[in-house]
């Protein structure tokens, strides 16, 4: 039997716009059409959204963790975990995210997300392995761990990505010995080559995006170069090679925290909501009240402290992830960038699914794209996320 869902009384946001007076039908997981024509499905679930906001499932493309867990803690139930926190603020898909590592943990991370990939859970779905390092610029790590740190592998990685076809994106730093051959060759398996924990400048990073199709920015402005000079001259960085690159996608951590309000203007004003994607990099303190935590895997991370309301390492020399989940990443791009609310949303939503070429199926309401779906609130406070057409968190209701 089919299930069917409609909702009505909604503020629908869509590509043409937000829709008043119109009903959404969905139809055995799917998108069956926006319409101001009211008809009578049986059985039907009917969702009254009361005047708030219908929009797209929220996609969060660089996430670690959450609600005290972490993916690379290798563990089937708590990737389920980390996905049902997250879902209770609107992330309807998310790329599980790994950091700097050995081989073996690696390889157990990877055999973690193939054993939950087809299971059933209550969660955000996942949408393929986000591979963080480990071949990285030693000076911008961050909180990456220094012990992993090291040039792209060859044999390494291929043997790795021979392993498994979950992995649909890694992150590297382009200017390592190695790094053009290794974009290319995640290019030739449709998986995503990113910048990221670089010290590239511009020729670097061109050579990059146009020779081996690194077309992300990962996480802009954190653990990468701005202007730098070399024996008294001045060479752009990532930083400004993404801007100058006006087809590069960027990612912000809109957490009010790793970027402050001029920040997150100067990118939108620069890149705007097509080229940008809201992420969390969420650790497993998210959705917690600690003081404490681990970034990585409980038995090899590093110790991190939270404290204003981001995770640092306890030297307090870098940030070590954010706590932050996506409907205050939407929050901060209205109140602290000042972008308007479909525009905010884009970034989070339809923006994400291009990147990461899941846009014929989501980040977006329309006919025939799954019915992942969040309402919300004017102050984006989440009332129901919807996965699949089927509700999996309501507010006020026990998790």
């Amino acid at each position: 039997m089919q299930k069917h869902l409609k909702i009505i009384n909604g503020k629908i946001i869509t590509p043409r716009g937000i829709l008043k007076g119109h009903t959404l039908y969905c139809i055995d997981g799917k998108i069956a059409a926006i319409t101001t024509s009211h008809e009578e499905m049986d059985p039907c679930i009917e969702i009254d959204a009361g005047g708030a906001y219908v929009s797209p499932g929220f996609i969060d493309i660089h996430v670690h963790g959450g609600g005290g867990y972490d993916f690379m803690d290798n563990q089937v139930g708590e990737y389920m975990q980390i996905a049902a926190t997250h879902a209770r603020q609107g992330t309807t898909a998310m790329n599980p995210t790994t950091l700097s590592c050995g081989a073996e943990d690696l390889a157990a991370t990877i055999r973690a997300y193939e054993q939950v990939a087809g299971a059933d859970y209550n969660g955000a779905r996942f949408i393929g392995l986000h591979i963080e390092g480990p071949y990285f610029a030693m000076n911008q790590r961050g909180a990456q761990d220094p012990r992993y740190i090291r040039n792209p592998d060859e044999q390494e990685y291929k043997a790795l990505i021979a392993s498994t076809h979950v992995i649909r994106r890694w992150s590297a730093a382009p200017e390592l010995p190695g790094a053009i051959a290794f974009g290319k060759y995640l290019r030739s398996k449709q998986i995503l080559p990113a910048i990221a924990h670089t010290d590239a400048i511009y020729e670097e990073v061109a050579a990059a995006y146009h020779q081996a199709g690194y077309t992300l920015a990962t996480h802009l402005y954190s653990a990468m170069s701005g202007v730098t000079r070399r024996n008294a001259f001045r060479y752009a960085g990532v930083v400004e090679s993404a801007y100058l690159l006006e087809d590069m996608f960027v990612e912000l951590i809109a957490d009010g925290r790793h970027l402050p309000a001029p920040l997150l203007k100067l990118a939108y004003r620069i890149k705007g909501a097509d080229r940008i994607a809201l992420i969390t990099d969420a650790m497993r303190a998210a959705g917690t009240r600690v003081t404490e935590s681990m970034l990585g895997s409980r038995k090899d991370g590093l110790k991190v402290i939270v404290e204003d309301g981001v995770a640092k390492l306890p030297d307090h020399s870098a940030f070590a992830g954010s706590i932050a989940t996506c409907d205050l990443l939407v929050r901060n791009m209205m109140q602290l960038a000042e972008v308007p609310l479909e525009e905010a949303v884009r970034m989070m939503t339809q923006t994400p699914a291009v990147i990461m070429n899941v846009s014929a199926s989501k980040g977006s309401l329309e006919k025939g794209k799954d019915a992942d779906i969040v309402i919300f609130d004017e102050d984006i406070l989440v009332r129901k996320t919807i996965v699949g057409g089927t509700v999996i968190f309501s507010a006020g209701q026990s998790a």
